[in-house]
């Protein structure tokens, strides 16, 4: 029980900076790449967070990003190894440009979750830990303080500047 809790854990821990790198390094602090993320952006700036990492927030809300290609990679993997995992990279990719998203972090987000959590699967972690993981990660960024993740991902937006 204790060993699924820390594979658990550091999954999160994992998944967290995977999908925070892929969505900076794809510029989703910059500006609100589909419809509806600018405005998230301004509430959450009106509620004391930054704009910046609000419009990345936006971004995750409204459009397949590197946290949905997380989760659904894992899940993929789960279902069916590394071509389950391709398969909802496919997927996050279709939905992308249902969104009308000009970027590729989710595309990039799943393809590459699918190749770290089949490579944990190799060293006794479950593809299903990633998915608890990611659910974590996820909700460490959108659901515990909306000013406070805003100015974490803010900060590591000027880092990246």
């Amino acid at each position: 029980m204790l060993g699924q809790l820390l594979h658990i854990l550091a999954a999160a821990i994992v998944s967290w900076i995977l999908f925070v790198t892929v969505d900076v390094f794809f510029r989703l602090p910059e500006a609100g790449g589909v419809s509806g993320a600018s405005a998230i952006a301004r509430d959450i700036e009106a509620g004391g967070g930054a704009l910046s990492g609000g419009t990345m927030m936006g971004n995750i809300v409204c459009s397949p990003d590197a946290s949905a290609g997380t989760l659904l990679a894992a899940c993929g993997v789960y279902v069916a190894g590394i071509p389950g995992g391709l398969v909802a990279a496919a997927l996050v990719f279709i939905g992308n440009r249902i969104c009308h998203d000009p970027g590729y972090a989710g595309t990039t987000g799943a393809v590459l979750a699918t190749f770290v959590v089949y490579g944990f699967t190799q060293v006794g972690f479950a593809a299903t830990d990633f998915i608890a993981g990611m659910v974590i990660a996820i909700l460490t960024i959108q659901g515990l303080s909306h000013a406070h993740a805003s100015r974490l991902l803010a900060r590591l937006w000027r880092v990246r500047q």
